[in-house]
C-alpha cells in the first residue's frame, strides 16, 4: 500500500511529484544533488551530485558531506510507498567509506527489490520492527564506485510502536 495522497495518482505522476518534491526541499537541495529519475513503482530512485562549486571541497573534489547527504531519505520514501501507512519508518544509523575522490559528477541509485520487500514483510510479520540496512554505491559515469554508504532504517507497524512507546505517535 501507497500513502493515501500517493496512492489516489496515476503511477507517473506519483513518481514526478516524488522527484519534485525531492528536488525542492531545501534540505536536499542544499546538497548540490538532484534526483533524476524515480521508478513509476517507486523502487528505484537515482541521484546525481556533479562536481560545482558547491559541491567542491579545498581540494577540488566532491564534499563527503554532500556525497553523504544525497543518500538521505531516500530508502524511507520508497518504503513508506511500498508499505503504506501502517507503518513507521525513520533513518536509524548510516556510515560511509570514502574510496577514491570525487572529480567527477557521480551518481546514487537506490533500490528496492521484491525480494527485500518480501523479507521486510517476512520479519515484520514475526517482529512487528526491524532494522533494515541498504547499501548505496556511489559511482562516476564508468560505473567506478567512490563512496559506499550503508544506511539503516526502522520500519516497525504503528499499532505496535504505539503499544511499546506507550501511545505516542511520532508519524
Amino acid at each position: 500500500m501507497k500513502p493515501a495522497w500517493l496512492a489516489k495518482l496515476p503511477q507517473p505522476w506519483g513518481a514526478r511529484l516524488v522527484r519534485m518534491g525531492f528536488n525542492l526541499h531545501p534540505a536536499f537541495r542544499s546538497t548540490g544533488g538532484r534526483v533524476v529519475h524515480v521508478a513509476p513503482d517507486l523502487r528505484h530512485i537515482r541521484v546525481r551530485l556533479p562536481l560545482t562549486w558547491k559541491t567542491k571541497n579545498i581540494v577540488g573534489s566532491l564534499y563527503g558531506g554532500s556525497l553523504f547527504a544525497i543518500t538521505d531519505g531516500a530508502h524511507p520514501a520508497m518504503l513508506m510507498a511500498a508499505l503504506g501507512e501502517e507503518y513507521i519508518i525513520w533513518d536509524k544509523a548510516a556510515s560511509i567509506r570514502y574510496r577514491k575522490p570525487g572529480y567527477t559528477t557521480l551518481y546514487a541509485d537506490f533500490r528496492v527489490t521484491p525480494e527485500e520487500m518480501a523479507g521486510i514483510r517476512g520479519a515484520l510479520a514475526k517482529q512487528h520492527e526491524v532494522d533494515w540496512t541498504f547499501q548505496i554505491d556511489i559511482k562516476d559515469a564508468e560505473d567506478v564506485v567512490h563512496t559506499v554508504v550503508e544506511r539503516t532504517v526502522y520500519i516497525a507497524e504503528k499499532n505496535y510502536y504505539r503499544q511499546k512507546s506507550g501511545g505516542g505517535d511520532n508519524s
